[in-house]
């Protein structure tokens, strides 16, 4: 069976369901993945991550090389075992992380130079080495070591950085080909796409991208500033160049509506910290809307946390005494809240995926963003 399957397409639309097959097991797109960066999903363990219906999770390069490093997944036999997780996983390269340290790094053609953001330690990421260290961590799906500028940037600015993001992608190519998985299970590797918001770099960038024929193919640098329009904009226009029989992935996207207008474009895969981040923060996500659970009008709140969610959590507490575990501090309020959140996520997308098969997406969308905005 081939990595990528295209199901179906809507008939009103470019949103698509497809079937990604790893040696982990399948993911069934339009798919949103949870973020664990060090190794775990925040406030929420894996077990529970199976239950609410997560298919596959994140982690990152940077994080995990650093702590707990390269010597102990070796030792544990990659991250999947390590972690006691035996779904799939994808890594970021780790090169977001590395440009945001502005201060502590330095690029050059031959990678980056930066300091540790725990002890300042120097360490060095070349597009080989971050190929050796994904081979460590064993995740299904890689990531390119890539260059993200930052908005706004001039035409020249971001035309520089995506050809040095070309040229580290051919070595990232290169290394990928040249070596072979430690832990007896297939990985995949994904190119990514950059130009900030110019039209004519995003195809340039895309293009050539193509030609090197990764397995899947990402947008990066978006959601770093620009208006939404331009964000979208960018989405369309990319979505119009990547190949129809591979996944294609928004990285770092993530409010619902920026998800159902991404989908209706054609984007497969998302990743966001917005429901975990939130959920720390006493926001919840829900099929009846946004809410700030530490609202006083909730202290007397006896419904459930989510009617329309079919999840323990969601059925089994109030809002009420969601409430008041915010309100002590407790670390229970946390993990519910979690829960809750990342399960819409997934309900969010699992109800698209049934919309575009049934080609009523468009009509869907409209109708549930005027209940969830």
């Amino acid at each position: 069976m081939s990595f990528f399957s295209l199901v179906h397409s809507d008939s009103e639309s470019q949103a698509r369901a497809g079937i990604i097959t790893t040696d982990h097991g399948i993911i069934e797109t339009p798919i949103f993945m949870p973020v664990g960066t060090v190794g775990s999903v925040k406030a929420i363990e894996q077990r529970e991550l199976s239950e609410i219906g997560a298919q596959i999770i994140l982690g990152n390069t940077y994080h995990l090389y650093l702590r707990p490093g390269e010597d102990v997944l070796s030792y544990f036999g990659g991250h999947h075992r390590f972690m006691s997780w035996d779904k799939p996983i994808l890594t970021d390269s780790g090169g977001y992380q590395v440009f945001s340290l502005k201060e502590l790094r330095k690029i050059t053609e031959e990678g980056v130079q930066f300091r540790s953001h725990i002890d300042g330690s120097k360490h060095f990421f070349s597009p080989e080495r971050v190929i050796e260290i994904q081979r460590c961590i064993g995740s299904d799906i890689m990531m390119v070591l890539d260059e993200c500028t930052e908005f706004p940037v001039s035409h020249k600015e971001a035309k520089t950085s995506m050809d040095l993001t070309l040229r580290w992608a051919t070595r990232n190519k290169y290394a990928f080909d040249n070596s072979q998985p430690r832990y007896n299970h297939n990985q995949f590797l994904f190119g990514i796409g950059q130009g900030s918001t110019y039209k004519d770099l995003r195809r340039e960038c895309m293009e050539s991208l193509i030609d090197m024929n990764f397995d899947g193919y990402a947008i990066g640098g978006l959601a770093v500033g620009e208006p939404s329009f331009d964000m979208y904009d960018i989405i369309q226009h990319s979505t119009g160049i990547m190949p129809a029989d591979k996944p294609r992935y928004l990285m770092g996207v993530g409010t619902p509506e920026n998800i159902l207008t991404a989908i209706e474009m054609g984007i497969d895969m998302f990743d966001c910290v917005m429901p975990t981040r939130n959920a720390r923060n006493g926001t919840i996500f829900t099929t009846r809307g946004r809410m700030n659970i530490k609202n006083l009008k909730n202290k007397f709140n006896d419904e459930c946390i989510d009617p329309g969610l079919d999840l323990y959590a969601s059925q089994n507490y109030s809002l009420g005494y969601l409430r008041h575990l915010f309100t002590v501090g407790e670390l229970l309020g946390l993990q519910l809240a979690t829960m809750q959140n990342l399960g819409f996520y997934l309900w969010l997308v699992r109800t698209a995926r049934e919309k575009i098969l049934s080609n009523t997406y468009r009509q869907w969308k409209h109708s549930i963003l005027d209940i969830i905005k």
